[in-house]
Protein backbone atom coordinates (compact mmCIF):
# COMPACT_ATOMS: atom_id res chain seq x y z
CA UNK A 1 0.00 0.00 0.00
CA UNK A 2 3.02 2.52 0.40
CA UNK A 3 3.47 5.73 1.82
CA UNK A 4 1.10 8.69 1.52
CA UNK A 5 1.27 12.24 2.96
CA UNK A 6 -1.89 14.58 3.69
CA UNK A 7 -0.70 18.19 4.21
CA UNK A 8 -2.74 21.67 3.92
CA UNK A 9 -5.38 21.10 6.43
CA UNK A 10 -5.12 22.08 10.27
CA UNK A 11 -5.06 18.76 12.29
CA UNK A 12 -7.31 17.77 15.24
CA UNK A 13 -5.46 15.02 16.77
CA UNK A 14 -8.36 14.18 19.17
CA UNK A 15 -7.75 16.94 22.09
CA UNK A 16 -6.74 19.90 20.05
CA UNK A 17 -6.41 21.78 16.58
CA UNK A 18 -2.96 22.30 15.09
CA UNK A 19 -1.65 24.36 12.48
CA UNK A 20 1.18 23.10 9.73
CA UNK A 21 1.14 19.52 10.57
CA UNK A 22 1.54 16.47 8.15
CA UNK A 23 0.39 13.23 8.89
CA UNK A 24 2.37 10.58 7.11
CA UNK A 25 0.53 7.00 6.54
CA UNK A 26 2.54 3.82 5.56
CA UNK A 27 0.13 1.11 4.58
CA UNK A 28 -2.83 1.06 6.53
CA UNK A 29 -1.32 2.82 9.97
CA UNK A 30 -0.58 6.50 11.02
CA UNK A 31 3.62 6.34 10.58
CA UNK A 32 4.49 10.24 11.85
CA UNK A 33 2.75 13.44 12.09
CA UNK A 34 5.47 16.22 11.49
CA UNK A 35 5.82 20.15 10.84
CA UNK A 36 5.10 20.29 7.00
CA UNK A 37 7.85 22.35 6.63
CA UNK A 38 10.24 19.83 7.80
CA UNK A 39 8.98 17.55 4.76
CA UNK A 40 11.59 18.33 2.00
CA UNK A 41 14.25 16.72 4.59
CA UNK A 42 11.78 14.23 6.09
CA UNK A 43 13.15 10.71 4.93
CA UNK A 44 9.42 10.09 3.01
CA UNK A 45 10.56 11.40 -0.32
CA UNK A 46 9.00 8.43 -2.27
CA UNK A 47 5.24 9.42 -0.63
CA UNK A 48 2.51 9.97 -2.24
CA UNK A 49 1.35 13.61 -0.96
CA UNK A 50 -2.02 14.85 -1.35
CA UNK A 51 -2.35 18.78 -0.80
CA UNK A 52 -5.63 19.25 1.07
CA UNK A 53 -6.23 22.30 0.27
CA UNK A 54 -7.37 24.33 3.68
CA UNK A 55 -10.05 22.78 5.80
CA UNK A 56 -9.85 20.46 8.70
CA UNK A 57 -8.29 16.85 9.14
CA UNK A 58 -9.85 14.70 11.99
CA UNK A 59 -9.42 11.41 13.40
CA UNK A 60 -11.92 8.99 11.66
CA UNK A 61 -15.70 9.35 13.28
CA UNK A 62 -16.92 6.76 16.36
CA UNK A 63 -20.46 6.17 16.19
CA UNK A 64 -21.58 4.02 19.17
CA UNK A 65 -25.53 3.89 18.09
CA UNK A 66 -25.85 2.60 14.71
CA UNK A 67 -28.91 0.44 13.87
CA UNK A 68 -28.58 0.70 10.22
CA UNK A 69 -27.04 1.56 6.70
CA UNK A 70 -26.53 0.97 3.26
CA UNK A 71 -30.37 0.46 3.15
CA UNK A 72 -30.29 -2.29 5.93
CA UNK A 73 -31.14 -2.71 9.34
CA UNK A 74 -29.00 -4.85 11.65
CA UNK A 75 -32.08 -7.13 12.30
CA UNK A 76 -30.52 -10.81 13.08
CA UNK A 77 -31.66 -12.08 9.82
CA UNK A 78 -28.52 -12.47 8.05
CA UNK A 79 -26.64 -10.60 10.66
CA UNK A 80 -22.50 -10.27 9.48
CA UNK A 81 -23.67 -9.53 6.36
CA UNK A 82 -25.78 -6.84 7.90
CA UNK A 83 -22.65 -5.66 10.09
CA UNK A 84 -20.32 -5.83 6.97
CA UNK A 85 -23.14 -3.44 5.18
CA UNK A 86 -23.55 -1.09 8.13
CA UNK A 87 -19.79 -0.46 8.81
CA UNK A 88 -19.00 -0.10 5.27
CA UNK A 89 -22.31 2.59 4.70
CA UNK A 90 -21.00 4.73 7.19
CA UNK A 91 -17.66 4.52 6.78
CA UNK A 92 -18.17 6.15 3.74
CA UNK A 93 -20.24 8.64 6.02
CA UNK A 94 -16.94 9.24 8.14
CA UNK A 95 -18.03 7.10 11.06
CA UNK A 96 -15.16 4.16 10.29
CA UNK A 97 -15.14 2.88 13.84
CA UNK A 98 -19.14 1.82 14.55
CA UNK A 99 -20.92 -0.37 16.71
CA UNK A 100 -23.93 -1.67 14.77
CA UNK A 101 -26.78 -1.10 17.16
CA UNK A 102 -29.72 -4.41 17.17
CA UNK A 103 -33.26 -2.93 18.86
CA UNK A 104 -35.86 -4.90 20.77
CA UNK A 105 -36.18 -8.08 19.51
CA UNK A 106 -36.54 -11.90 19.88
CA UNK A 107 -34.12 -13.67 22.05
CA UNK A 108 -33.48 -16.05 19.37
CA UNK A 109 -32.10 -13.02 16.76
CA UNK A 110 -30.71 -11.35 19.92
CA UNK A 111 -28.24 -14.48 20.13
CA UNK A 112 -27.62 -14.99 16.55
CA UNK A 113 -26.45 -11.23 16.27
CA UNK A 114 -23.89 -11.36 19.10
CA UNK A 115 -22.80 -14.80 17.69
CA UNK A 116 -22.00 -12.63 14.14
CA UNK A 117 -20.40 -10.02 15.93
CA UNK A 118 -17.89 -12.49 17.62
CA UNK A 119 -17.32 -13.72 13.93
CA UNK A 120 -16.88 -10.15 12.58
CA UNK A 121 -14.16 -9.33 14.81
CA UNK A 122 -11.01 -8.73 12.84
CA UNK A 123 -12.83 -9.58 9.33
CA UNK A 124 -15.02 -6.41 9.49
CA UNK A 125 -13.67 -2.90 8.61
CA UNK A 126 -14.35 -0.46 11.59
CA UNK A 127 -16.55 -2.91 13.48
CA UNK A 128 -15.67 -1.89 17.20
CA UNK A 129 -18.82 -4.14 19.08
CA UNK A 130 -22.05 -4.60 19.21
CA UNK A 131 -24.69 -2.14 21.03
CA UNK A 132 -28.25 -3.79 22.43
CA UNK A 133 -30.50 -1.20 23.03
CA UNK A 134 -33.34 -3.67 24.52
CA UNK A 135 -35.04 -5.92 24.76
CA UNK A 136 -34.86 -5.22 28.26
CA UNK A 137 -36.50 -1.70 28.29
CA UNK A 138 -39.28 0.01 30.00
CA UNK A 139 -43.08 -0.54 28.53
CA UNK A 140 -43.86 2.86 29.78
CA UNK A 141 -41.18 4.23 26.99
CA UNK A 142 -40.75 1.77 23.91
CA UNK A 143 -40.38 4.31 21.34
CA UNK A 144 -40.45 2.67 17.94
CA UNK A 145 -39.19 -1.00 20.07
CA UNK A 146 -41.64 -3.57 19.18
CA UNK A 147 -43.51 -4.03 22.25
CA UNK A 148 -44.40 -7.60 22.70
CA UNK A 149 -40.48 -8.62 22.80
CA UNK A 150 -39.72 -5.98 25.20
CA UNK A 151 -39.06 -8.10 28.67
CA UNK A 152 -37.45 -8.57 32.14
CA UNK A 153 -33.75 -9.77 32.10
CA UNK A 154 -33.29 -13.53 33.03
CA UNK A 155 -30.25 -15.39 34.44
CA UNK A 156 -29.74 -17.03 31.09
CA UNK A 157 -29.59 -13.36 29.58
CA UNK A 158 -27.08 -12.11 32.00
CA UNK A 159 -24.83 -15.62 31.32
CA UNK A 160 -25.53 -15.60 27.44
CA UNK A 161 -24.18 -11.74 27.30
CA UNK A 162 -21.38 -11.90 29.45
CA UNK A 163 -20.48 -14.98 27.29
CA UNK A 164 -20.26 -12.89 24.17
CA UNK A 165 -18.89 -10.00 26.21
CA UNK A 166 -15.81 -12.17 26.23
CA UNK A 167 -15.31 -12.26 22.48
CA UNK A 168 -16.39 -9.10 21.51
CA UNK A 169 -14.00 -5.77 21.65
CA UNK A 170 -17.10 -3.79 23.20
CA UNK A 171 -20.66 -5.16 24.48
CA UNK A 172 -22.75 -1.80 25.00
CA UNK A 173 -26.11 -2.15 26.62
CA UNK A 174 -28.96 -0.25 26.54
CA UNK A 175 -31.26 -1.40 29.79
CA UNK A 176 -34.11 0.42 32.18
CA UNK A 177 -34.59 -0.34 35.90
CA UNK A 178 -38.06 -1.50 35.86
CA UNK A 179 -36.40 -4.51 33.67
CA UNK A 180 -33.19 -5.19 35.34
CA UNK A 181 -32.18 -5.45 38.88
CA UNK A 182 -29.09 -3.30 40.36
CA UNK A 183 -27.72 -6.73 41.17
CA UNK A 184 -27.70 -7.60 37.12
CA UNK A 185 -26.35 -4.81 35.94
CA UNK A 186 -23.41 -5.16 38.29
CA UNK A 187 -22.35 -8.69 37.16
CA UNK A 188 -22.41 -7.47 33.83
CA UNK A 189 -20.49 -4.43 34.52
CA UNK A 190 -18.09 -6.86 35.97
CA UNK A 191 -17.56 -9.01 33.01
CA UNK A 192 -16.95 -6.22 30.90
CA UNK A 193 -20.70 -5.07 29.53
CA UNK A 194 -20.94 -1.23 29.62
CA UNK A 195 -24.30 -0.42 31.12
CA UNK A 196 -26.31 2.29 29.51
CA UNK A 197 -29.77 3.34 30.78
CA UNK A 198 -32.61 4.32 28.28
CA UNK A 199 -36.20 4.05 27.23
CA UNK A 200 -36.45 4.40 31.15
CA UNK A 201 -39.50 5.82 32.96
CA UNK A 202 -37.22 5.84 36.19
CA UNK A 203 -37.41 7.65 39.17
CA UNK A 204 -34.01 10.08 40.02
CA UNK A 205 -33.45 7.05 42.98
CA UNK A 206 -33.60 4.46 40.76
CA UNK A 207 -31.30 5.62 38.47
CA UNK A 208 -28.92 6.79 41.25
CA UNK A 209 -29.27 2.86 42.59
CA UNK A 210 -28.49 1.57 38.71
CA UNK A 211 -25.36 4.04 39.09
CA UNK A 212 -24.15 2.72 41.60
CA UNK A 213 -24.34 -0.67 40.67
CA UNK A 214 -22.09 0.34 37.49
CA UNK A 215 -24.57 1.62 34.64
CA UNK A 216 -22.05 4.58 33.22
CA UNK A 217 -23.85 5.80 30.31
CA UNK A 218 -27.54 7.50 29.53
CA UNK A 219 -28.56 6.40 25.78
CA UNK A 220 -29.74 9.68 23.32
CA UNK A 221 -30.31 11.95 26.53
CA UNK A 222 -33.42 13.18 26.49
CA UNK A 223 -35.61 10.85 24.31
CA UNK A 224 -37.51 7.89 25.49
CA UNK A 225 -37.43 8.94 29.48
CA UNK A 226 -38.50 10.66 32.21
CA UNK A 227 -38.29 13.86 32.07
CA UNK A 228 -36.96 16.93 35.19
CA UNK A 229 -39.53 17.83 36.72
CA UNK A 230 -39.88 20.13 40.16
CA UNK A 231 -39.84 17.34 42.47
CA UNK A 232 -38.92 14.37 40.36
CA UNK A 233 -35.91 14.76 38.21
CA UNK A 234 -36.49 11.77 36.50
CA UNK A 235 -33.91 10.08 34.42
CA UNK A 236 -33.17 13.53 32.61
CA UNK A 237 -31.69 15.11 36.01
CA UNK A 238 -30.05 11.89 36.99
CA UNK A 239 -28.03 12.12 33.51
CA UNK A 240 -26.85 15.58 34.25
CA UNK A 241 -26.42 15.71 37.90
CA UNK A 242 -24.81 12.14 37.79
CA UNK A 243 -21.24 11.41 35.86
CA UNK A 244 -23.08 9.63 33.44
CA UNK A 245 -21.69 9.96 30.02
CA UNK A 246 -24.45 10.77 27.82
CA UNK A 247 -25.43 10.51 24.11
CA UNK A 248 -26.72 13.37 22.20
CA UNK A 249 -28.72 12.82 18.62
CA UNK A 250 -27.50 16.29 17.39
CA UNK A 251 -29.95 17.03 14.63
CA UNK A 252 -32.57 19.83 16.13
CA UNK A 253 -34.90 17.24 15.59
CA UNK A 254 -34.42 14.82 18.84
CA UNK A 255 -33.63 17.74 21.14
CA UNK A 256 -33.93 21.48 20.53
CA UNK A 257 -31.08 23.70 20.17
CA UNK A 258 -31.73 25.65 23.45
CA UNK A 259 -31.88 22.43 25.59
CA UNK A 260 -29.03 20.40 23.79
CA UNK A 261 -26.62 23.75 24.49
CA UNK A 262 -28.38 23.35 27.97
CA UNK A 263 -27.14 19.62 28.30
CA UNK A 264 -23.69 20.24 26.92
CA UNK A 265 -23.29 23.17 29.65
CA UNK A 266 -24.35 21.26 32.58
CA UNK A 267 -22.58 17.59 32.00
CA UNK A 268 -19.59 19.23 29.43
CA UNK A 269 -17.47 16.58 28.36
CA UNK A 270 -19.95 13.69 29.42
CA UNK A 271 -21.43 14.46 26.35
CA UNK A 272 -20.76 12.49 22.90
CA UNK A 273 -22.71 11.96 19.51
CA UNK A 274 -24.46 9.45 18.15
CA UNK A 275 -26.21 8.85 14.76
CA UNK A 276 -28.67 6.92 15.69
CA UNK A 277 -28.59 6.35 11.98
CA UNK A 278 -31.24 4.04 10.27
CA UNK A 279 -31.28 1.72 7.05
CA UNK A 280 -31.23 4.89 4.81
CA UNK A 281 -28.22 6.14 6.32
CA UNK A 282 -25.95 6.65 3.10
CA UNK A 283 -28.93 6.54 0.77
CA UNK A 284 -31.11 7.71 -1.01
CA UNK A 285 -34.12 5.93 0.17
CA UNK A 286 -37.69 7.31 1.20
CA UNK A 287 -38.50 4.94 3.72
CA UNK A 288 -38.13 1.43 5.26
CA UNK A 289 -39.57 -1.27 7.29
CA UNK A 290 -39.05 -1.67 10.86
CA UNK A 291 -40.72 -4.49 12.90
CA UNK A 292 -43.85 -4.55 10.72
CA UNK A 293 -44.09 -0.87 10.20
CA UNK A 294 -43.46 1.77 7.78
CA UNK A 295 -40.50 4.27 8.50
CA UNK A 296 -41.08 7.36 5.80
CA UNK A 297 -38.14 10.10 5.41
CA UNK A 298 -39.19 13.41 4.87
CA UNK A 299 -37.62 16.60 6.07
CA UNK A 300 -34.82 15.32 7.62
CA UNK A 301 -36.53 13.28 10.03
CA UNK A 302 -37.71 9.81 9.96
CA UNK A 303 -41.33 9.26 11.38
CA UNK A 304 -43.76 5.95 11.98
CA UNK A 305 -47.25 6.17 10.51
CA UNK A 306 -48.45 7.99 13.83
CA UNK A 307 -45.63 10.52 13.64
CA UNK A 308 -43.43 8.71 16.01
CA UNK A 309 -39.37 9.70 15.47
CA UNK A 310 -37.61 6.08 14.94
CA UNK A 311 -34.08 6.63 15.11
CA UNK A 312 -32.67 9.65 13.11
CA UNK A 313 -31.63 10.80 9.31
CA UNK A 314 -28.37 11.70 10.56
CA UNK A 315 -24.52 11.36 9.99
CA UNK A 316 -21.98 12.67 12.54
CA UNK A 317 -20.33 15.07 10.51
CA UNK A 318 -23.95 16.56 10.04
CA UNK A 319 -24.34 16.16 13.68
CA UNK A 320 -20.83 17.79 14.25
CA UNK A 321 -21.89 20.66 11.76
CA UNK A 322 -24.65 21.81 13.93
CA UNK A 323 -22.98 21.72 17.11
CA UNK A 324 -20.50 24.46 15.94
CA UNK A 325 -23.13 25.85 13.29
CA UNK A 326 -26.45 25.98 16.04
CA UNK A 327 -25.23 25.38 18.94
CA UNK A 328 -21.67 27.57 18.44
CA UNK A 329 -19.47 24.80 20.04
CA UNK A 330 -15.76 25.37 19.50
CA UNK A 331 -14.24 23.17 17.08
CA UNK A 332 -11.85 21.43 19.17
CA UNK A 333 -15.23 20.09 21.43
CA UNK A 334 -17.56 19.17 18.66
CA UNK A 335 -14.79 17.07 17.45
CA UNK A 336 -14.03 15.38 20.70
CA UNK A 337 -17.67 14.57 21.05
CA UNK A 338 -17.83 12.34 17.85
CA UNK A 339 -14.30 11.06 18.53
CA UNK A 340 -11.85 10.86 21.59
CA UNK A 341 -15.10 10.67 24.24
CA UNK A 342 -16.66 7.86 22.30
CA UNK A 343 -13.52 5.89 21.89
CA UNK A 344 -12.62 6.00 25.36
CA UNK A 345 -15.96 5.15 26.94
CA UNK A 346 -15.81 1.84 25.46
CA UNK A 347 -12.05 1.52 25.86
CA UNK A 348 -10.58 2.21 22.55
CA UNK A 349 -7.60 3.52 21.68
CA UNK A 350 -9.21 5.16 18.58
CA UNK A 351 -10.37 8.70 18.44
CA UNK A 352 -6.85 10.25 17.96
CA UNK A 353 -4.60 11.27 15.32
CA UNK A 354 -1.59 8.83 16.81
CA UNK A 355 1.83 7.47 15.11
CA UNK A 356 0.91 3.32 15.00
CA UNK A 357 -2.66 3.76 15.27
CA UNK A 358 -5.04 3.11 12.13
CA UNK A 359 -4.96 5.30 9.57
CA UNK A 360 -8.52 6.39 9.96
CA UNK A 361 -8.85 10.07 8.85
CA UNK A 362 -12.12 12.96 7.58
CA UNK A 363 -11.01 15.78 5.99
CA UNK A 364 -13.77 18.67 6.44
CA UNK A 365 -14.07 21.69 4.25
CA UNK A 366 -14.31 25.50 6.51
CA UNK A 367 -18.00 24.97 5.74
CA UNK A 368 -18.20 21.22 7.81
CA UNK A 369 -18.30 19.61 4.32
CA UNK A 370 -17.15 16.26 4.30
CA UNK A 371 -14.79 15.51 1.35
CA UNK A 372 -12.48 12.82 2.06
CA UNK A 373 -12.42 9.20 4.37
CA UNK A 374 -9.58 7.31 4.55
CA UNK A 375 -9.88 3.91 6.77
CA UNK A 376 -7.13 1.86 6.74
CA UNK A 377 -5.29 4.23 4.81
CA UNK A 378 -7.82 3.86 1.53
CA UNK A 379 -9.73 6.30 0.46
CA UNK A 380 -13.56 5.56 0.56
CA UNK A 381 -15.95 6.61 -2.60
CA UNK A 382 -18.27 8.73 -0.85
CA UNK A 383 -21.54 8.66 0.00
CA UNK A 384 -24.95 10.23 -1.66
CA UNK A 385 -25.81 11.66 1.69
CA UNK A 386 -22.02 12.12 2.83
Amino acid sequence: MGRMILTGARLFDGARCLDGQAVVIEGDRIAAILPASDLPASDFPEAARIELGGGLLAPGLIDLQVNGGGGVMLSGADPLAEIAAICAAHARLGATGVLPTLITTSARLTRAVLAAGVAAVGRVPGFLGLHLEGPHLDPKRPGCHPAQHIRPMTEEDVLTLCEARAGLPALLLTVAPASVTPDQIARLTEAGVVVALGHADCSMAEAQAAFDAGARVVTHLFNAMSQLGSREPGLVGAALSLPFACGLIADGLHVSPESARLAVRLAGERIFLVSDAMAVAGTDLTGFDLAGQRIHRANRALRTENDTLAGADLSLPQAIRFCVKVLGLPPEQALAMATARPAALIGSNRGGITPGLPADLVHFTEDWQVTGVWQGGQLQAKSPTA
